[in-house]
């Protein structure tokens, strides 16, 4: 494990389960709300993939671990993603919690041994998503949203499980139309987002 990594994580009880283990890590590092959002988005990926046609299992493996990057606190995330060697956009800089896609790649790796190129890219664009997504990618962007981490009922829920009902890009595109109709309202527009709408609305 990186020394930045060791510096900013408690030691945890491992079971050599991956479920139990990204529990256990969330819960020991203050992380407890966070944990049972992963634990749900991983259910809703699975159910998700299921439904399209993507790999359930590891579908629901980049739900659980999507977040993990959460114990890190907002005001140390760019300097940690620096010293993992992860690159960081101004617009990252500018809004540190959105790095956290990136960060949750690594501690995915150097946590808890993922090697899986599919579940590690869609954990890095599960905020933003991507132009050129696959559709694990897809899959694990969409049940985050579903799988809503806020109190309330989403804003965008009733568009975004319509267009489900159409595809999955259309599911995809449904959320991320809701923010760019609203993006004076966001502190910054990730470019990934900017180019993922450009990609997807010419494809719903």
């Amino acid at each position: 494990m990186h020394p930045v990594l060791a510096e900013h994580t408690k030691p945890f009880p491992r079971t050599n389960r991956l479920r139990d283990d990204v529990q256990s890590f969330l819960s020991s590092n203050g992380c407890e709300k966070t944990a049972e959002h992963c634990m749900d988005v991983g259910t809703e990926a699975r159910r998700i993939a299921l439904r399209f046609g993507a790999d359930p299992e590891a579908a629901e493996t980049a739900g659980w671990l999507h977040d993990i990057s959460a114990v890190i606190p907002n005001v140390d995330r760019i300097a940690v993603s620096r010293e993992l060697g992860i690159e960081v956009l101004p617009e990252e800089e500018a809004f540190p919690m959105i790095i956290h896609q990136k960060l949750s790649v690594v501690m995915a790796q150097q946590l808890f041994g993922i090697t899986d190129a599919a579940i590690l890219d869609a954990v890095g664009c599960h905020t933003t998503l991507r132009a050129g997504s696959t559709l694990l990618d897809q899959v694990l962007f969409v049940a985050d949203k579903v799988a809503w981490d806020q109190p309330g009922i989403p804003p965008y829920i009733h568009e975004l499980q319509e267009q489900l009902n159409r595809s999955l890009i259309h599911g995809a595109f449904a959320y991320i139309n809701y923010l760019w109709e609203r993006k004076h309202t966001l502190k910054v527009v990730h470019p990934w987002l900017k180019e993922a709408y450009e990609e997807l609305r010419h494809r719903v």
